[in-house]
């Protein structure tokens, strides 16, 4: 299982140096899972550069792997998370959530580098 954080996301999107490094995880749609709070920020940043209707079509392919709603115990889980690693609030839930499926993390948020099965890459320069 594979989760993709917004960053990731986003550097996909863009075509950008790190996009290859990103394109199994996003396309394998069998094995990816969305983090709801991810949906949130890739629409929010999509929109704002480009417009509503690419950031719709954007969030249907993100649907295309199984989204994971923030529940209750997912909540919790990323409080804690949060407060042991020292991450901000959303990047606790993408990381919550890919240790409730013990799923491969993908990201270029130095946030993530040295967690417990993070793909880290740099952001391109």
């Amino acid at each position: 299982m594979n989760v993709v954080d917004s960053s990731a996301w986003l550097s996909y999107l863009a075509g950008d140096a790190n996009a290859g490094k990103f394109s199994k995880a996003v396309e394998d749609t069998d094995l990816l899972l969305v983090p709801s709070v991810t949906l949130t920020e890739v629409f929010r940043t999509v929109f704002r550069q480009r417009g509503e209707e690419i950031a719709l079509a954007v969030v249907a392919h993100m649907k295309q792997g199984r989204v994971v709603p923030l529940d209750a115990g997912l909540a919790i889980d990323a409080a804690s998370y949060g407060l042991a690693q020292k991450l901000p609030l959303a990047d606790s839930v993408i990381y919550a959530t890919a240790r409730k499926f013990d799923a491969t993390l993908w990201t270029q948020d130095v946030d993530f580098k040295s967690l417990k099965k993070v793909r880290y890459y740099p952001k391109a320069r």
